[in-house]
């Protein structure tokens, strides 16, 4: 398809508006074939997410962030999606340089110290990272849901995502509750 168009986008999220979330991701996966792929940090519900991706197509692509930060437990999943699902987990990292330049300049907690730390370490571990996980796709799938924060009120099925390119982010759960999560999961 190439890089859909803002228009593409509106017509997608009125089509898909209230669908289940197999429903949008079929549609996602055929739509963007070759060049989608899922971000996952490895939380149930990205977990739900890939399962459901993976039923409809099983070389789906997932990358995931490490900031260098991430707990066992985050390593621990990943492994255990790898190896049922068979698949190869595209992990992105920060620049080296970068995140020794901040820790040897600020400390390990810098952004604790303020919002323009906070903003200049996620740029570093997570912004920068993403950007390069997204080249070259357009579209790829979150797990983002919006009942998870007051931010994500207006979160709908297929967005625009302006910041990264103007590819399509695609939010199959983005109309699913807590409980609906756990019940699929289990």
């Amino acid at each position: 398809m190439g890089k859909p168009s803002p228009n593409d986008i509106a017509d997608a999220a009125r089509l898909l508006a209230g669908e289940a979330p197999q429903a949008i991701l079929g549609w996602a996966l055929d739509k963007f074939k070759g060049h989608i792929a899922i971000a996952s940090s490895f939380s149930v519900e990205d977990c739900v997410v890939i399962d459901m991706a993976w039923k409809i197509d099983k070389s789906i692509r997932v990358f995931a962030l490490d900031t260098g930060r991430m707990h066992e437990a985050t390593y621990l999943t990943a492994d255990r999606v790898r190896e049922k699902y068979g698949i190869t987990i595209e992990w992105q990292y920060p620049d080296r340089i970068k995140v020794e330049s901040l820790i040897r300049g600020k400390g390990l907690y810098s952004f604790m110290e303020s919002v323009e730390n906070r903003h200049e370490c996620c740029g570093i571990r997570k912004v920068e990272p993403l950007a390069r996980a997204l080249g070259g796709l357009d579209a790829w799938i979150t797990g983002l849901r919006r009942e998870q924060s007051v931010t994500r009120t207006e979160l709908r099925e297929v967005e625009l995502d302006a910041n990264n390119g103007g590819i399509a982010k695609v939010n199959p759960l983005a109309d699913w509750t807590s409980s609906d999560v756990a019940v699929y999961a289990r």
